[in-house]
């Protein structure tokens, strides 16, 4: 079932034009991503799907069926601030979800008891329970449990994420979402991630998240010079596809251009007398030289400052404490960061990842021990919050404010002008106001502000935000050579991977765990011990079996035969296992072998792990 057709839609600013005559078809079950630089148009185009903007062009159609209903996330929803999260969560026109928000205001008003009995009968009724289970949840695994809440005291993220639950717990059957993951923490992104995976889930979405990417979308839009292309498949088949595409057209371009020279040559050998034959080459020949003249763009943003000089002794953290009210933040930290250490912050929303990141600057003083800060160095701190200047100002004027020129690697030295065009922001966009960039441009303005000072140690608190995948990938790249040192507090777990050497665990309680890995390393840590602790389990309870021979009552004798027969099939599972990573630990198998292996391996975890969480269901019923 065909859900979304767009037809010859065209979009423009201004002399601007975002894009023009675009075509798209979208079907159920389908997962679709957009996505650009940043300033493409990806957001107006949601838009547009959405029925927010109207389409421009002639000839513009765009054809959402009738029977399916929308659901769309702008990157920063607009919420009522008079309501409360309750009245948020359960907004839509929908009897169920009325019936839901009626049972949960009369939860907070116990002593009205007809009300509290009136609002059960109604869910009864409607036999609605499955989904008063599944809105719960929603709302707790994004960390809304204060229902009574007034929207207006809550944060930027807080409000994104209550946006999202609510648009969840409607379940839509088309859902648009414009960078669903930012302001989420991990276990939030993962759970996210599970949840849109469903095939009978439609979806188009903008984000820079590339685990989402290759995980959750099996089409990829890119938007590119106004024109859309499109990918199927995931990811990694994106920037195989994407490579092809620029080789094809690189290889057409220089083809042209060589017919070009040759037409080129005929024409000014040519007589002045032309036939009709002559002429159609003329016409031809101009053809071409249109076709030739076409720019490849393939902009992308340059970063090459050198940093300031760091010496010996950096930064020193000692029995390091800080609280607020009954919140531990940090409970007797000590650490001394080296030369080229690049940490990265984990832990779920509100744990004080921010708090540590201001006590590391000096910015935030201690309760307890001390910050020792070395005489050489020069922070740069990305903040979350972003630019804070005046939205009336020329980009222009923001650069020239810190410096006019900008000292670069080998001695050379840029102007403001030419450090903004290497950030992708060109003379005329220069003269704009910065209240006129998009989110990701003001994003990239902040990143060039907090860099053209020549930091040696950066402290990012969550630099991917809104950012476009071409500018992350540079990024990461200059982050790679940077000799001075990172801490990076970000939810994306594609650029933790990629950058961070090992990381710091907000465990809560104060308590920070310094664990020496990537972030994948980590999570396979965590399954692991969870794992671990599901077979002592189990073979605490196979001795009580052993010992208590007698039928369990609360066993069908069929349940109680899956269970012996789970039993078996995880122990062959564990031994084949084991077998695995002896061989991988023996070094004697090549590179096929191990690529092979390795696949088994991922299947066997996960047949392990549904098999025992199975096996604890019945473990629970004996």
């Amino acid at each position: 079932m065909n859900y979304l057709t767009l037809e010859n839609v065209s979009k423009s600013f201004g002399d601007k034009v975002l894009f023009r005559d675009l075509n798209l078809q979208i079907n159920r079950g389908e997962k679709v991503a957009l996505v650009a630089r940043n300033g493409a148009g990806k957001s107006t185009l949601l838009k547009v799907v959405a029925g927010l903007e109207a389409p421009e062009g002639e000839n513009a159609r765009l054809l959402l069926h009738r029977d399916i209903r929308l659901g769309y996330l702008p990157q920063e929803p607009q919420l009522d601030e008079r309501q409360t999260v309750l009245e948020v969560a359960f907004s839509a026109d929908n009897p169920l979800l009325q019936a839901l928000r009626e049972y949960e205001q009369a939860l907070l008003l116990p002593e009205r008891r007809e009300r509290l009995q009136n609002a059960i009968a109604r869910l009864d009724d409607l036999q609605a329970w499955d989904a008063e289970a599944r809105a719960k949840e929603i709302l707790f695994r994004f960390g809304i449990t204060q229902l009574d809440q007034p929207v207006g005291e809550l944060s930027g993220g807080q409000r994104k994420r209550l946006a999202l639950a609510r648009l969840l717990i409607e379940e839509p059957d088309f859902l648009v979402l414009d960078e669903p993951t930012n302001h989420l923490d991990m276990d939030m992104i993962e759970w996210l991630e599970n949840y849109l995976q469903a095939p009978n889930r439609t979806l188009l979405m903008v984000t820079h998240d590339r685990y989402f990417l290759e995980r959750v979308c099996d089409t990829i839009l890119e938007l590119d010079r106004g024109t859309l292309f499109r990918y199927p498949g995931n990811y990694s088949e994106f920037l195989r596809r994407k490579a092809t595409r620029h080789e094809v057209e690189s290889a057409e371009l220089e083809k042209t251009r060589k017919l070009l020279r040759h037409e080129l040559e005929w024409i000014r050998r040519m007589p002045k007398a032309r036939g009709t034959k002559a002429k159609a080459r003329v016409d031809r020949f101009h053809q071409l030289q249109e076709k030739a003249s076409v720019r490849q763009e393939r902009q992308e943003v340059q970063i090459d400052f050198e940093g300031s000089r760091l010496g010996g002794k950096i930064l020193e953290c000692h029995n390091l404490s800080k609280s607020f009210s009954e919140l531990k933040i940090v409970e007797g930290f000590d650490y001394k960061f080296k030369k080229g250490e690049r940490v990265g912050i984990v832990g779920p929303n509100g744990v004080g990842k921010t708090t540590f990141l201001r006590l590391l600057t000096g910015e935030l003083r201690p309760d307890g021990g001390k910050v020792v800060i070395g005489g050489t160095v020069r922070f740069g701190y990305y903040t979350q919050e972003g630019i804070q200047l005046d939205e009336d100002k020329r980009v222009i004027e923001v650069v020239r404010a810190i410096a006019e020129y900008i000292p670069l690697e080998k001695g050379r030295k840029l102007t403001a002008e030419q450090l903004l065009e290497r950030f992708l922001f060109d003379r005329r966009q220069q003269q704009v106001y910065v209240s006129q960039l998009s989110g990701g441009e003001k994003r990239r303005l902040h990143l060039l502000t907090v860099l053209m000072q020549n930091p040696n140690f950066l402290l990012l608190d969550e630099p991917t935000n809104d950012l476009d995948i071409l500018t992350l990938n540079v990024l990461e790249d200059w982050l790679l050579r940077f000799p001075g040192c990172v801490v990076i507090v970000t939810h994306d777990r594609f650029f933790l991977d990629k950058i961070a050497h090992h990381l710091f665990l907000f465990t809560g309680n104060g308590h920070i765990k310094d664990f020496n890995g990537t972030y994948q390393d980590y999570r396979r840590y965590i399954k692991e011990l969870e794992r671990e602790t599901r077979r002592a389990e189990r073979r605490e309870a196979e001795k009580r079996n052993a010992s208590q021979p007698a039928p369990k009552p609360g066993l069908s004798p069929e349940q109680r035969r899956e269970l012996k027969r789970l039993e078996r099939q995880l122990q062959k599972l564990e031994e084949r296992k084991t077998e695995i990573l002896e061989r991988f630990a023996a070094g004697t198998t090549d590179a096929e072998e191990i690529a092979r292996l390795s696949v088994e391996l991922k299947e066997l975890e996960s047949q392990i792990e549904e098999k025992e969480s199975r096996w604890m269901e019945l473990a629970d019923l004996a």
